[in-house]
């Protein structure tokens, strides 16, 4: 299988913000081709190794068509149109937390799958926003330029940061368009990405969870793997199904052997330019961590599954997610822990060492680049445990809170000295996730939470001040206890007067 792909890193929450262009020779039979893989953005397709290898050349009108047909799910996954009226195929996995989040007690759509035979019963999502990407544009001389002669490390990334919160910001006040600036290749280069953004979606269809989900757990990330992981939503705009010309068209007799097929979408990110000193912490400090807090996590959900099927239902994305990240990290772990691969990793990074020696000029500029991301590395290790453990997270509703508390705080300062993701291009975003009418389950809250209060309690010892703070002398249980039954939290409504509270002070003042 050879696999070429198109694809860049977001600097919000680590995702993927654009398309991934993946060429994918197959060869069906007793052996497979050697995988041809990497990521390239729309902008920089490696045009002339497809020539040289498949002598195919993508046209530029070809490479607009298959971008403005690819869709990104905000809330995790890809998606393209499959019909000129709005249809978007995604996977199962993908449309899983919708699913749930439009399902009740009496009718749960994850187990028994949904069809609309009728536009009027298709179900409008909560909380789902969709992005296509329009365009491009290369603003690496506007964002590295507002760094200036003698500015300190700190007063370079507050000049970077101001930057791409202008350029953002008079771009979606320009075009109407999500303005996304995205720092490539490590900060070597930055775009702008403009999206057309939709927040009215509603689901088509479904299978049961059994046909999307089959062979289970022990199945995933395994293949040839036998299941139907597929889902259809439709785009809607101004209460009408948008109309595209750029959409995918069904292929019912699929591939055949040696057949060149290309994919699109926004994977995660990656780690190859990890240097060795981030792959040892990753492999000694990092992965060992987040793999026992995982399985802790997971026996929790379990054991509030176990006590009945309501509290199953309720759990079971959650479930899903715990044991899907899981088995991906430890992959990674196992991955890191093979010694020939990490003496590969070694040997590559000598010998780029040594060529980047070996010039002067660049010997100057790159030479003390991996000692000083070691020494970064090596300052982060006793705060890992804090990074990980001072959080709230466990709750939604208390994640909430604490997102209200920040946006209270940093819309009153200006635009490019905020947080990210409380910029002035990013609040509506942040407003429609923040405001969702999807269903919240107290309970369950409570139980993650206690059993977060209690982690933190184990991994950091009763002297931390976050945990004197938020168990102020009480047991785990009875401080989530306290917190869960006493806010209002779970009702949209109140979330919506407290921020529009603070919109009001804001302008005021």
């Amino acid at each position: 299988m050879n696999t070429y792909r198109l694809n860049g890193q977001s600097r919000r929450a680590g995702t993927s913000v654009t398309l991934l262009f993946a060429v994918v020779a197959l060869a069906f039979g007793a052996s497979l081709t050697l995988a041809e893989e990497g990521m390239w953005t729309f902008d920089n397709p490696p045009t002339k190794q497809l020539e040289q290898l498949y002598h195919f050349t993508p046209t530029q009108a070809w490479l607009d068509h298959l971008r403005l047909a690819s869709v990104r799910f905000n809330d995790g996954g890809s998606g393209s149109f499959v019909s000129p009226h709005g249809l978007v195929l995604t996977n199962h996995h993908v449309a899983f937390g919708q699913l749930q989040k439009v399902s009740t007690p009496e009718k749960d759509y994850v187990k028994d799958g949904f069809y609309a035979r009728t536009a009027k019963e298709e179900l409008k999502c909560p909380d789902l926003e969709l992005n296509v990407l329009m365009s491009v544009e290369d603003v690496t001389a506007d964002v590295t330029g507002a760094v200036k002669p003698g500015m300190s490390d700190k007063e370079a990334l507050d000049a970077r940061k101001a930057d791409i919160a202008k350029i953002e910001r008079e771009s979606q006040e320009k075009t109407g368009l999500r303005s996304d600036v995205i720092p490539l290749y490590h900060g070597g280069e930055y775009w702008l990405y403009r999206y057309k953004k939709y927040t009215d979606v509603r689901l088509v269809f479904a299978p049961e969870r059994q046909t999307a989900f089959f062979g289970g757990d022990p199945d995933n990330f395994t293949y040839p793997r036998y299941d139907l992981d597929m889902a259809l939503f439709r785009v809607y705009e101004n209460g009408q199904p948008v109309e595209s010309s750029n959409y995918l068209k069904w292929n019912s007799k699929g591939p055949a052997a040696g057949d060149l097929v290309f994919v699109s979408g926004n994977p995660g990110s990656t780690a190859r330019l990890d240097t060795l000193a981030e792959l040892k912490v990753q492999r000694d400090e990092f992965l060992p961590l987040v793999l026992k807090s995982f399985h802790r996590r997971l026996d929790v959900v379990s054991r509030y599954s176990a006590e009945g099927p309501e509290q199953a239902r309720q759990a079971l994305r959650m479930t899903f997610g715990i044991s899907n990240s899981l088995k991906a990290r430890e992959g990674q772990y196992q991955g890191l822990l093979d010694k020939s691969l990490m003496d590969k990793k070694q040997k590559e990074e000598e010998e780029f060492r040594a060529r980047i020696n070996a010039n002067p000029e660049w010997k100057k500029e790159f030479g003390s680049a991996w000692d000083d991301i070691e020494a970064a590395e090596n300052e982060l290790i006793p705060r890992i445990k804090t990074l990980r453990f001072h959080s709230v997270f466990a709750s939604s509703m208390a994640a909430n809170a604490l997102t209200i508390v920040q946006y209270v705080a940093e819309v009153k300062k200006p635009d490019g000295q905020r947080l990210d993701g409380f910029h002035e291009s990013e609040l509506a975003s942040l407003q429609f996730r923040l405001f969702s009418p999807a269903p919240v389950y107290p309970q369950m809250e409570q139980t993650l939470l206690a059993d977060s209060f209690q982690e933190s309690l184990d991994e950091l010892g009763p002297g931390d001040p976050f945990l004197k703070t938020i168990l102020d002398g009480r047991k785990p249980e009875e401080a989530a206890m306290a917190l869960i039954s006493g806010t209002k939290m779970s009702d949209p409504a109140f979330r919506k007067s407290l921020v529009e509270g603070a919109q009001m002070v804001r302008r005021q003042h």
